[in-house]
C-alpha cells in the first residue's frame, strides 16, 4: 500500500476560502480527499466548495465562525451527517487586524480591544476548531489535526505584536495538544504545524506589493533575510500538508515544519 494515500479521507478547512485555505484545500481534493470548506461567508465558502466539485471531488460549504464553539459544533455535526467521519483539520483561518499594527505608532499606543480581537481571531480560531473537530477524531481513533503558524511565531517582525503572540502560542497549543493525545491516544490522533515564511495574501499584499507592482522597503527587507530570494507560492505549502496528512508521517506529532525557503535558518551574516 501506498503510505502516502489518502483518498476518501475527510478534511475541514477553517478559512477554507482565503489563499492558503483555498490551496490547501484543493490540494487535499486533488489527493482524492472529501473537503468541508468553513468560514464565515456562506457565499465564499459555497463558491469554494462549487469550484472543488467542479473539478472532480467533493465538497461541502459549512458556514461558522472559528471563534464560537456553538457553531464550530454545528458545523461538526453537519460533516457526521455527510459524511460520518473526521480524519483531518486543517486551521487555516486567521489574519491580522490593522488597528493592532504599530508601523506608524508606538506599541504603548494599540488599544487594548485590538489587541484582544487579533489574539481571539488567531489563537482562539485554532484552539476553538481543534476542540471541536479533534475530540471527533479521538472518538474514532484516527485523525491528523494541522495548523498554521507562520515566522512570526519564532522570530520578532516589526508592527505585529498581537499577531506574533497568537502564533507563538499556536506554537505551544501544538506541542503541548500532540503530547496529550499521544499519551492519551496512541498515534491515532497526530498534532502538527507548518510554519510558512512569506507568501504574498490578500491581507498583506499592500504590505509587500507597491503601487507599481514592485515591492515594498519592508518586502525587500524580507527578502534580503530570504535565503532563497523569493517569496512563497501558496501550492508550495501543499506537498508538506499532503505528508502530515497521511500514513508516510504516522510518527510525526508536534512537529512544526518550516516552509520559508531557509528565512528562519539564516543569520543574515
Amino acid at each position: 500500500m501506498n503510505p502516502f494515500d489518502i483518498t476518501d479521507r475527510v478534511a475541514v478547512v477553517t478559512g477554507g476560502y482565503g489563499v492558503i485555505g483555498s490551496v490547501l484545500g484543493r490540494g487535499l481534493a486533488a489527493a482524492g480527499v472529501r473537503v468541508a470548506v468553513l468560514g464565515r461567508r456562506s457565499d465564499a465558502a459555497n463558491a469554494e466548495a462549487e469550484a472543488i466539485r467542479a473539478s472532480g471531488a467533493d465538497a461541502l460549504a459549512l458556514v461558522a465562525d472559528a471563534t464560537d464553539m456553538d457553531q464550530l459544533r454545528a458545523a461538526r455535526e453537519e460533516v457526521l451527517s455527510a459524511w460520518g467521519r473526521v480524519d483531518i483539520l486543517i486551521n487555516a483561518a486567521g489574519g491580522n487586524v490593522s488597528r493592532a499594527r504599530s508601523d506608524t505608532i508606538s506599541v504603548f499606543e494599540i488599544p487594548p480591544d485590538a489587541f484582544d480581537e487579533v489574539l481571539r481571531l488567531n489563537l482562539h480560531g485554532t484552539v476553538l476548531p481543534t476542540m471541536a473537530f479533534a475530540e471527533q477524531m479521538a472518538k474514532q481513533g484516527r485523525g491528523p489535526s494541522g495548523r498554521i503558524s507562520p515566522m512570526a511565531a519564532v522570530r520578532a517582525l516589526s508592527g505585529v505584536m498581537g499577531y506574533s503572540v497568537a502564533k507563538a502560542g499556536i506554537d505551544n497549543f501544538t506541542r503541548w495538544l500532540a503530547t496529550d493525545m499521544a499519551r492519551r491516544h496512541g498515534d491515532a490522533v497526530r498534532i502538527n504545524a507548518i510554519a510558512p515564511g512569506f507568501f504574498i495574501t490578500t491581507q498583506n499584499r499592500n504590505v509587500l506589493v507597491a503601487g507599481d507592482g514592485g515591492h515594498t522597503d519592508r518586502a525587500r527587507k524580507i527578502l534580503s533575510q530570504t535565503p532563497m530570494g523569493r517569496f512563497g507560492r501558496p501550492e508550495e505549502l501543499v506537498g508538506a500538508v499532503h505528508w502530515l496528512c497521511s500514513d508516510a508521517a504516522s510518527f510525526v506529532t508536534g512537529a512544526v515544519i518550516p516552509i520559508d525557503g531557509g528565512f528562519s535558518v539564516f543569520s543574515g551574516v
